[in-house]
């Protein structure tokens, strides 16, 4: 399908994002909701080094028919949590904190959308409780190792032989310069990539302590690897409807990535679109509209009326 023929959804006005402070446990989870209470559910997990801050300008398009909801991860954003040393900052803790958080919020049903690190965080959600998963929306989040690039090296050194000296050669992935010409600028339209993400995710990463909260989460990145299989069982298992919207120009997580889910789930469905890694900075638009009709066809939901009409309508 060529998604320029398509009538994209547009933002509707009728609903506005909310700001807000679920306590879980010792961590204050800050998160954006939009969209009405009882309407089907989307959990939007972020992944490195953003924030929910990355689902500004896709909730309000959705919102007319989806409540939304997007916390910032611990170590991210606006979320308060303990220092290096009274939290330790591994995926098993983003999970049990995001659990904590859907459980204090009443999630019963949500969709997943699942971004870099979001995808191994909303994974194990996914397979601690797969009766709450209602579809999988993964935007260049990697399951499989085929979704690796060649561009790993210094971390997967440092997963084989945690040394300091290795530690210290993945704080180049920190740096300004990485974030914004790396992450987002690769494979992107200079002319529809916003500084504003870029800029504030550096802004979050100069924070005391983030520097080392990162290389944490870094280092342990390994288990994920390690829980592939795991995710894979549970995608042959259960079957969850997925569609994969994947920028095919990111430079960590490559094509094949998303290409690899149809070997366990037949009936996903993948677009690669032309951009990065942040690709929904870019194609926000574009992904709104695969979004809407996915989550159509997949919760048999009926078209809306009313004044809400015009940017909930679902593209023929």
């Amino acid at each position: 399908m060529n998604i320029s023929q398509d009538r994209a959804v547009e933002p509707n006005v009728d609903f506005e994002v909310r700001y807000r402070i679920q306590p879980v446990g010792e961590v204050n989870v800050f998160y954006r909701e939009a969209g009405a209470a009882n309407a089907p559910v989307i959990l939007l997990l972020h992944g490195f080094p953003t924030s929910g801050h990355l689902f500004r300008n896709l909730m309000p398009m959705l919102a007319g028919r989806y409540r939304l909801i997007a916390p910032d991860l611990p170590g991210f954003g606006q979320t308060q949590s303990p220092a290096r040393g009274e939290f330790d900052y591994t995926f098993d803790n983003l999970a049990r904190v995001i659990e904590g958080f859907t459980e204090a919020l009443g999630l019963e049903r949500y969709a997943l959308y699942v971004f870099d690190y979001g995808a191994p965080t909303g994974y194990r959600l996914a397979v601690a409780h797969p009766e709450r998963i209602t579809a999988i929306i993964s935007q260049n989040g990697n399951a499989y190792l085929e979704g690796f690039s060649d561009q790993w090296g210094d971390w997967e050194n440092y997963w084989r032989e945690p040394t300091p000296a290795n530690r210290e050669a993945c704080r180049s992935s920190l740096t300004p310069h990485t974030i914004e010409h790396w992450q987002y600028r690769t494979g992107s339209d200079p002319q529809r990539l916003s500084p504003d993400g870029y800029t504030l995710d550096i802004a979050y990463m100069s924070r005391p302590g983030a520097e080392e909260i990162q290389l944490d989460l870094i280092g342990d990145y390994k288990s994920n690897v390690a829980r592939y299989p795991e995710f894979q069982a549970y995608f042959r298992q259960h079957q969850p409807p997925l569609l994969a919207v994947w920028g095919k120009y990111d430079p960590a997580f490559i094509p094949a990535g998303a290409l690899a889910y149809q070997r366990d789930l037949p009936s996903a469905e993948v677009h690669l679109l032309d951009t990065g890694h942040f690709a929904l900075e870019t194609h926000g638009p574009e992904i709104a509209t695969y979004i809407d009709k996915f989550l159509t066809r997949k919760l048999a939901l009926g078209k809306v009326s009313g004044s809400n009409a015009a940017s909930a309508a679902v593209p023929d």
